[in-house]
């Protein structure tokens, strides 16, 4: 396991073995993403946005509209809202 001190300047520096497995040069990005349980994510920005043209096509599927989209995603939020109320007679 690699390991890392904080200094003085909250700084740390990630470990040789950390930056080659995550393809971190000099100059790259990282996130650090707050999970639902408080741990932290790290996560290298390692890509640039035109790597992600097409990674969400489904072949024979037609493109959503964006009213479409706005839909689903109201629909989701809505089912979310929904699994975090307790049932009536709780």
């Amino acid at each position: 396991m690699a390991a890392s001190t904080v200094t003085s300047k909250g700084q740390i520096t990630i470990p040789k073995e950390v930056r080659d497995d995550l393809g971190l040069e000099t100059g790259s990005s990282v996130l650090f993403v707050k999970m639902s349980d408080g741990s932290y994510r790290l996560v290298a920005r390692t890509g640039q946005m035109k790597d992600l043209a097409g990674i969400l096509h489904r072949p024979g599927r037609r493109p959503l509209t964006i009213d479409e989209i706005n839909d689903g995603i109201a629909e989701a939020a809505a089912e979310s809202a929904r699994q975090g109320l307790p049932s009536a007679g709780r």
